[in-house]
């Protein structure tokens, strides 16, 4: 059986742009949702890396959320130190991958990376809502933070000049 959402579904996914056809000229803003795939695709993509250092370049600002901030794992400043050095930020904590099972499974935990990479890492209670906010740069926790980091990044483009 097969229902309208699963047809709208499939259109979108047959819509989808490849990384490399992306440029950073061409978006307000660039959201990274969460789950598991980027700490696998994403945090060692170089066109994901170029884009995310080509939108903060062009004042644009990026948003990640639960395993997304796994992106940033190579992402460089325009200073060319890690991009997270020194900056606040969240992303998915050990206990909840511990939960979820998965510690020894992934290639890198996202709390253990953001704060090797000299990020000022903060979370909240395990599933409870956190994002931060610092410059450009949005991460969220878990999966309950993505509406608020998402309504964070919708404030921050009110707030940046065009």
């Amino acid at each position: 059986m097969r229902f309208k959402s699963d047809a709208v579904a499939n259109t979108q996914l047959a819509h989808t742009l490849p990384l490399s056809t992306l440029a950073a000229r061409d978006f307000d803003a660039v959201f990274y949702p969460g789950g598991h795939g980027p700490l696998w695709d994403l945090a060692e993509d170089p066109r994901s890396i170029a884009l995310i250092e080509a939108m903060l370049a062009a004042g644009k600002p990026v948003a990640a959320v639960c395993h997304a901030p796994g992106a940033l794992r190579h992402v460089k400043s325009a200073g060319g130190e890690l991009l997270v050095h020194g900056k606040s930020v969240t992303g998915f904590s050990n206990t909840e991958e511990a939960a979820v099972g998965l510690s020894a499974i992934v290639p890198f935990r996202v709390e253990d990376m953001l704060i090797a990479a000299g990020g000022q890492y903060s979370k909240a209670p395990d599933w409870q809502v956190h994002v931060m906010t610092d410059g450009l740069l949005i991460t969220g926790q878990n999966p309950a933070s993505s509406g608020p980091a998402a309504q964070a990044l919708l404030a921050l483009l009110r707030e940046t000049p065009k």
